[in-house]
């Protein structure tokens, strides 16, 4: 069988971290297809600041959680939906995504272009955030095409290196990852955890 080659997504914490700008360009230099900047309580100046601050060439694989109206300032990479902002702005029509917790969610999320579904296993960065799936609810979905529109369906909660051989094997399109990368506690740290991800075999037969 063929290697598959992994959506990969990276989702910052809850807070800016001083570090952030260059670490979210060398997780885009290193070939990762999207960074998610989250961080719920962040001001509108904030993210405008933390945005100017990664290098322009980044900024078309920038997916907003939150502040949409920042793209009328940057051009971004879209916007992903969650329980905070569930609803696509009016006259926006640029690409989306949706966080998903059940799978009737991922089913109901047509015109996405991916959703995350989480948590698959328990969770690094939050504490009792346990996984939600078996095994043969996951196989029992299909991770990369919903009725006739195309579709990625991201593995999201604990995900590490040693696991995404086993969330590919699931079938799902590709994973995304915060606390296994994103609280590191040094930049010496987060290269060790990024190069191990960008070093992992993605599929064991």
């Amino acid at each position: 069988m063929a290697v598959k080659s992994p959506f990969r997504i990276a989702i910052t914490p809850e807070n800016i971290l001083a570090d952030e700008p260059a670490m979210i360009s060398e997780i885009l230099d290193s070939g990762w297809d999207m960074v998610h900047l989250r961080h719920p309580g962040a001001s509108l100046r904030d993210m405008r600041n933390l945005i100017e601050a990664i290098p322009q060439r980044h900024h078309g694989r920038l997916r907003l959680h939150g502040h949409f109206e920042l793209l009328n300032s940057f051009k971004l990479g879209g916007i992903h939906l969650n329980r905070r902002c569930p609803h696509v702005p009016d006259n926006y029509n640029g690409p989306h995504s949706r966080s998903c917790h059940t799978i009737d969610e991922v089913r109901d999320s047509a015109g996405c272009d991916y959703v995350t579904l989480s948590p698959i296993f328990d969770s690094i960065s939050k504490e009792g955030y346990k996984a939600s799936f078996t095994e043969k609810e996951l196989e029992g979905i299909d991770k990369t095409a919903t009725s006739d529109v195309n579709m990625k369906v991201i593995a999201l909660g604990g995900i590490t290196p040693e696991r995404v051989p086993q969330v590919m094997n699931l079938g799902f399109s590709g994973f995304a990852v915060l606390g296994a990368l994103m609280t590191a506690d040094s930049m010496d740290c987060f290269r060790q955890r990024l190069n191990a991800f960008n070093e992992v075999n993605t599929y064991n037969p």
